[in-house]
């Protein structure tokens, strides 16, 4: 007797991990953790110098339409984490439903929290919307990443098809500082071609750094393209190869670990596996 599914309905994702580091004494700990299938957060142990860390993965192996995930991560005064992803996040073909992934970060006073999640990969036929909204305190940082590939190249495809809406928000205290926004439905390797558009490039990349000490971060990253706006500085990265492109926005990171907080300047260990 053929497996009955239920007039074609397929079982879809509802993840969420949420993961919360605090100070206590000379040390930043664990304060919180939740998770909910198929998010799972790890903690590895850290090369020295290098902050407390959270390793995220998606245990289905990719999302697809109809598919939720939402993720917060927040440290609290004076701590110091960072948050990263296990592996790249592959997005596969949608029959027609939305994948759709929150991201909440949160920095308290004196604080420093990275964000720097591994390159999504979005197959052709996805349709992603993903926001990621921040609130940081008067004194905290934030430093922030995010790449996005066009198809998987090395299997000679490109996305063609889909939808990709992803956006930002970062707000200092309640104060809204900068609003960021892209949308690209139907056919995307038309609206990519637009004057204005990605060209030929694979991917894009967006790093941002929030602080009272923005000026002196765009500074420690030129000659990328860099502006700042309302304490916020945002480096832009395009590349019409992918590696360059995963390059380019880990050399932002490592310079900006390392001139703003003193940390190492390398990567997660996690993203040379």
């Amino acid at each position: 007797m053929p497996f009955d599914i239920g007039e074609g309905r397929l079982q879809r994702a509802d993840g969420a991990a949420r993961v919360t580091f605090a100070r206590r004494g000379a040390a930043t700990v664990l304060a919180e953790l939740a998770q909910r299938v198929p998010c799972r957060v790890l903690f590895p142990v850290v090369d020295e110098g290098d902050p407390v860390q959270a390793v995220l993965l998606t245990t289905s192996g990719g999302l697809t339409g109809g598919d939720h995930v939402a993720v917060a991560a927040a440290v609290g005064a004076e701590a110091c984490a960072t948050v990263t992803t296990l592996a790249a996040e592959k997005l596969y073909r949608s029959t027609g439903a939305d994948c759709r992934i929150h991201v909440d970060l949160s920095v308290a006073e004196g604080g420093w929290l990275e964000w720097l999640p591994q390159e999504t990969i979005m197959f052709d036929g996805a349709r992603l919307r993903r926001r990621v909204e921040a609130r940081v305190a008067a004194s905290g940082r934030l430093l922030a990443a995010e790449i996005m590939m066009f198809g998987r190249a090395a299997s000679g495809e490109t996305l063609n098809r889909g939808l990709l809406q992803d956006g930002w928000a970062v707000r200092r205290d309640d104060r809204l500082l900068w609003l960021d926004a892209i949308r690209l439905d139907g056919d995307l390797a038309a609206a990519r071609r637009r004057p204005f558009g990605f060209g030929n490039a694979a991917g894009y990349g967006t790093v941002i750094y929030v602080g009272p000490d923005a000026e002196a971060a765009a500074d420690r990253v030129r000659p990328h393209d860099v502006s700042v706006i309302n304490g916020v500085m945002v480096v832009r990265v395009l590349d019409e190869d992918g590696a360059r492109l995963r390059g380019a926005v880990g050399d932002v990171i490592t310079r900006l670990r390392s001139g703003m907080r003193g940390l190492p300047a390398r990567l997660p260990r996690v993203w040379a596996l």
